[in-house]
């Protein structure tokens, strides 16, 4: 089984599931999640199962908005229990030009250096439908 190092948790959740999130890269993102993941958002009561669900759920985040960016991380992570949970900001632009501007916070459960669970904290609307 495969323990991930504090930075390694860091990194999957910021930069490799963040970061390719903001680039719209759907395979790498789906690459951070087992395929039986549960994807919840929880301010919403909605959860998103395995990777067709968490694909779809993505796929209306892809389209829906020209412009994806996540940052100004504040990150906790335990290598014991392979938990990582950040506080970011997240900046959303139509294609209209509408801006949308959250505070979230999430939650992610590791298990062989994949997320088997993901928790989802939103300021806003939710934009993961």
């Amino acid at each position: 089984m495969t323990q991930l190092t504090r930075e390694q948790l860091i990194e999957l959740a910021t930069e490799k599931y963040f970061g390719n999130v903001d680039r719209k890269a759907m395979e790498p993102v789906l690459d951070c999640c087992h395929e039986d993941v549960q994807f919840t958002i929880q301010t919403d009561n909605l959860t998103h199962s395995g990777h067709d669900g968490v694909r779809k759920m993505f796929d209306n985040l892809f389209n829906g908005y020209e412009e994806i960016w996540h940052g100004d991380f504040e990150v906790a992570a335990d290598e014991q229990t392979q938990t990582v949970c950040a506080r970011f900001n997240v900046y959303l632009k139509d294609h209209q030009g509408y801006e949308t501007r959250l505070r979230n916070c999430n939650f992610w459960y590791v298990e062989d250096g994949r997320f088997r669970r993901v928790f989802v904290f939103m300021s806003g609307e939710n934009v993961l439908r």
